[in-house]
């Protein structure tokens, strides 16, 4: 069963802090700990210790001859300390990280993390050093002779390549240590201001200041009016805010096309593809086919207009609950119901749902200083944390649901090194778009007529964000792109395109005057310089993850463990190679047809439910 989303009782639970927060302290007891001292002096020394190993072999990318190359057993053990230290980095990264995101206004969280970004530059320098030096090495003599180096063949291959995309040893050491304090710091701007930014709305008869995190969930409410005031109190203070927001924005892109042009990559959308291991041409037949599915999703809109008793859906419709929720999901009941449905599919799964409830892994409730959103972070070992903003309705439980996958993920690459699993963007939604598609097909199971209704049109209205709302901000972040290579662009200008993008995928199923021209100030994806276009890649997540839904229900008694070895392939293999082991052609348009006709199907049997 589905509940209400954010009312008053959501509100005094965020009030009064009975959701969970999450435990750090499987790393460090607090920053001002011995032991998360002697972790960051341990990683400074280690950091150094490379420093030290790279000058003794003569790391660089232009050795003086062929025969100054190191010897196997220098190679082996130089790529053993960068995976050492670059997992004591991660580690570190998320602890702090996981601080700062809980509270921005945690000032000695915020001073240790500038720190470790500090500090962090010199590793950038080494990567890139070893990026380099790979480049020049005989990677198919070094495959053969090492089986260290054939572990690590895939990502091997991919630094090899991407070597020739460098600047020179000096410039790349400057563009690292510039990082903090450009890129990085714009987009530390943009995190530390929207999660303090708050606005008044009227609830429950009284005008009460809340986090954007709350305000923004205010747009599931059955109440149209409160909707609505929530909306424009939205837009009011993304606007009152948006003058820092569109510097941050216009700094990042800039950084990311001077460096982009420097290394040789004729377009950010290029370097995006070569480090998600696709070619252009399964982006274009992906996006191709999801374009053409645009009328089946305008239907839907419209369809939910219908339903919700509306001549046209405005954007603060979009989440507007529809059909007969029946209760509002408190926190043990979706975690309950989530271990349940995880465990029909495998006692692995369920045990990861399991631990990740019990150990104190999820950070649930949105408040003051928190960012918004959801995401999940590796720890360390087979451990991760998952922030969440949770509302007790149906996208609450899915949204955990989702994040439990990414969790489920690192768990099947734990003991893997940081070269094994770096996983790309478009493969990093795999387990997640998979773990919803349980819960949903788990909840229908047993629902009422009307229930069904509400978990379908839940369904249907994610999918609907993940197909034209991502393209929206895919159409968005080129023309962003193509803007920025001429000038600055203003706040203004940022709102039409905003505007354009969302013309272009909602077409007339929206109504024009009653969109969201500041969606780019309010996605945290645009302003990471590393990040470029993480916008796709959630599509062919949903897409990839519904074929590979798919396949399980065909082949259930196999399917878990080859997933399974899937998943703890995603930094070691192509998306093409790893889609063939399931029988899936990415360049074929008939997969990604097939995949978008299950979406399609939701909504059919939702306007049958809804309307025979």
């Amino acid at each position: 069963m589905r509940g209400q989303t954010l009312t008053e009782t959501a509100v005094i639970a965020v009030e009064t802090n009975e959701l969970p927060r999450w435990d750090l302290s499987a790393l460090f007891p607090g920053l001002e700990s011995l032991e998360f001292v002697e972790g960051f002096n341990r990683l400074l020394s280690g950091i150094d210790h490379l420093i030290n190993l790279f000058d003794e072999v003569g790391i660089t990318a232009t050795p003086a001859s062929r025969s100054e190359i190191a010897p196997l057993a220098d190679f082996e053990q130089v790529l053993n300390a960068l995976n050492d230290v670059s997992q004591q980095l991660e580690s570190m990264g998320s602890y702090l990280f996981g601080c700062i995101s809980t509270d921005s206004r945690d000032e000695l969280a915020q001073a240790r993390f500038s720190q470790f970004q500090d500090r962090a530059v010199a590793l950038d320098k080494l990567q890139t050093r070893f990026t380099a030096w790979v480049g020049i090495l005989p990677i198919e003599e070094l495959v053969k002779r090492s089986t260290l180096a054939a572990e690590h063949d895939f990502p091997l291959r991919q630094l090899h390549a991407a070597a020739r995309h460098l600047m020179s040893e000096e410039a790349e050491a400057l563009a690292a240590e510039l990082s903090p304090s450009s890129g990085v710091a714009w987009a530390k701007l943009h995190d530390n201001l929207t999660s303090q930014i708050s606005a008044k709305v009227e609830l429950e008869g009284r005008e009460q200041t809340l986090p954007m995190s709350a305000i923004r969930n205010l747009a599931m409410n059955q109440d149209r009016d409160l909707r609505h005031r929530a909306w424009q109190a939205e837009l009011g203070a993304w606007e009152a805010h948006a003058l820092p927001i569109a510097a941050a924005l216009n700094g990042v892109k800039g950084q990311v096309l001077t460096l982009g042009a420097r290394r040789n990559w004729a377009d950010p959308l290029d370097e995006s593809l070569f480090w998600s291991a696709i070619d252009r041409d399964i982006l274009d037949v992906m996006v191709e086919e999801a374009r053409a599915a645009f009328p089946h999703f305008r239907r839907y809109l419209r369809l939910k207009a219908r339903l919700l008793g509306t001549p046209e859906l405005a954007w603060y419709d979009l989440f507007a609950p529809v059909g007969d929720a029946g209760r509002a999901w408190t926190w043990p009941e979706a975690t309950a119901f989530i271990e349940d449905q995880f465990g029909a599919y495998s006692d692995r799964l369920r045990g990861l749902a399991r631990r990740a409830f019990a150990d104190n892994w999820i950070d649930a409730g949105p408040r003051p200083g928190k960012v918004g959103g959801a995401y999940c972070m590796w720890l360390l070992g087979d451990e991760s944390r998952i922030l969440a903003n949770y509302s007790p309705g149906y996208d609450g439980v899915t949204t955990l649901a989702h994040e439990l996958g990414h969790a489920y993920h690192n768990l099947n690459e734990a003991g893997l090194t940081p070269l094994q699993r770096r996983t790309p963007m478009i493969l990093a939604e795999t387990a997640s778009t998979f773990c919803e598609t349980l819960v949903k097909e788990a909840a229908l199971v047993d629902a009422e007529p009307a229930e069904r209704i509400y978990i379908l049109e839940q369904s249907a209205q994610g999918a609907c964000q993940v197909v034209v709302d991502i393209l929206s901000r895919f159409e968005f972040e080129q023309a962003l792109f193509a803007g920025r290579r001429e000038r600055e662009l203003s706040i203004g200008e940022l709102n039409r395109l905003m505007l354009a993008a969302q013309e272009a995928t909602y077409g007339d199923a929206l109504a024009k005057d009653e969109r969201h021209p500041y969606m780019w100030a309010v996605k945290g994806h645009y302003f990471s310089p590393d990040l470029s276009y993480y916008n796709y890649p959630y599509l062919f997540g949903l897409l990839f993850g519904l074929g590979l839904y798919a396949t399980y229900q065909k082949e259930p008694g196999t399917f878990p463990d080859r997933y399974d070895a899937l998943l703890a392939s995603t930094g070691r293999a192509s998306a093409a190679e790893l889609a063939a082991r399931f029988d899936i052609d990415l360049h074929d348009r008939s997969f990604w047809r097939s995949s978008l006709a299950v979406i399609r199907d939701d909504i059919d049997r939702l306007e049958e439910l809804a309307f025979n």
